[in-house]
């Protein structure tokens, strides 16, 4: 049994959560596969709104099983407090939640070292959430890093200190003006970790191969978006994760001949939080409209997302880099309204116009080419079949599909589940 993948083709916020959460029923197993905390997955079912960080979007459906994979670092603080929001749901999560032995964790002064290594950055800092996730990772290919196996270890907060002190010192080497009670932060810290020694631990990549053998349909979620990839995104400003469909296989320990289908998602508009090049970035009325109606808030950090028009240039280059082979276009009712839509299709590059995706986006080097399409005035939320869809955003989407020779097999018109169009 081939294992399906589901990812964001732009700068994250995509809608992963929504989709995967619409998903579950088919599947036996959700696995997220890289990221931590620095996500934030965003459901909306029965009128009320979830957000999740570390724990996989199928957590609700109480059938699947989910797994933390071994690409993801775990912020235990963070964790508890997901999971004693589920408590609060009437979530029985020990029966369904599954967390990986080689599983990163983050740890207190990780976060202590990102706030210091961002602050001394001034005007050149990259927009980091701040959770740690930079410097986690930095210890994993390190090789210094504590993992979630270490835990079951009687004497694994001997390394612990060892690696605190480590990173205390490298905080006072930034010189950077951060408070911080340390003493405070470790009781939180070790408090947590006593909620996450409940949980069930796994040697995920062998539970995954059986799982496939024996015919189990699995779902890899991913996190982030793809230009946010530590290798083909919009370097420096990226996370420091593997965010495309090789992702799925470093973070699961899963085969590429494993993968099946993978499921693109993005927005039928473009957004971004923090730093970094965004071509298609408007800063009139359009913006600020999408920001509204979009509610555009980080579902981590609560930081306005900027907001743009479609940008097909790096959609392409999302598609191409990770073997899509469907789409899911989220956030189409936000556009309901706008008399005209653009779409970028090129760029204007070094006085040529170019198609494809360059090594450096930023103003200096690229000018958007834009295509204009008629709005349409309709109120998509209350829709529920393609039929209903106005002429004009089915001509969008068609444009979409055709430029992009990749089938767009789901339409999302609203937050909640039940607000989801199959094509």
């Amino acid at each position: 049994m081939a294992v399906d993948l589901l990812l964001g083709l732009q700068w994250g916020d995509e809608g992963k959560g929504k989709i995967v959460d619409v998903l579950t029923a088919k599947y036996d197993i959700i696995a997220r596969f890289q990221g931590g905390p620095n996500a934030g997955h965003t459901l909306v079912f029965n009128g009320r709104k979830h957000v999740l960080h570390t724990i996989p979007s199928g957590i609700f459906h109480s059938e699947a099983m989910n797994v933390v994979g071994n690409g993801v670092v775990i912020d235990p603080v963070i964790f508890k407090k997901e999971l004693d929001k589920l408590s609060e749901e009437g979530i029985d999560y020990r029966k369904n939640l599954l967390v990986s032995r080689k599983a990163h964790l983050i740890l207190p002064t990780h976060r202590l070292l990102d706030a210091a290594s961002e602050a001394s950055k001034g005007k050149a800092k990259i927009g980091s959430t701040l959770k740690g996730i930079g410097p986690t990772y930095m210890d994993k290919t390190g090789r210094n890093g504590i993992r979630v196996g270490d835990i079951e270890s009687p004497n694994w907060k001997k390394k612990y200190r060892l690696l605190a002190d480590k990173h205390c010192t490298l905080v006072n080497f930034h010189q950077a003006d951060i408070e911080y009670d340390l003493n405070a932060l470790e009781a939180e810290f070790f408090d947590a970790i006593k909620t996450l020694q409940t949980l069930q631990f796994i040697d995920s990549e062998e539970y995954l191969f059986q799982a496939m053998k024996n015919g189990q349909p699995i779902l890899a979620e991913g996190a982030q978006g793809s230009l946010l990839d530590i290798d083909f995104g919009t370097y420096p400003f990226v996370t420091s994760s593997t965010t495309t469909a090789a992702g799925a296989c470093t973070g699961l320990g899963i085969a590429p001949r494993s993968i099946g289908e993978v499921f693109g998602i993005f927005k039928a508009y473009a957004t971004r939080v923090g730093s970094g090049p965004f071509p298609t970035e408007l800063f009139n009325d359009y913006g600020a409209t999408m920001s509204r109606v979009g509610q555009e808030f980080g579902a981590t950090t609560g930081r306005p997302r900027r907001c743009g028009w479609l940008d097909l240039v790096t959609l392409k280059y999302s598609c191409q880099i990770n073997g899509v082979t469907q789409l899911m276009m989220m956030k189409a009712d936000v556009l309901s309204g706008f008399d005209t839509i653009e779409i970028c299709t090129a760029y204007e590059h070094n006085g040529e116009e170019i198609s494809h995706f360059p090594f450096d986006i930023a103003p200096e080097f690229v000018k958007p080419i834009y295509k204009k399409f008629k709005g349409w005035k309709e109120d998509l939320t209350g829709m529920t079949t393609m039929t209903d869809l106005p002429q004009e955003l089915l001509a969008y989407i068609d444009f979409i599909e055709k430029e992009l020779d990749i089938p767009i097999t789901i339409v999302s018109v609203g937050p909640d589940r039940k607000q989801t169009i199959f094509r």
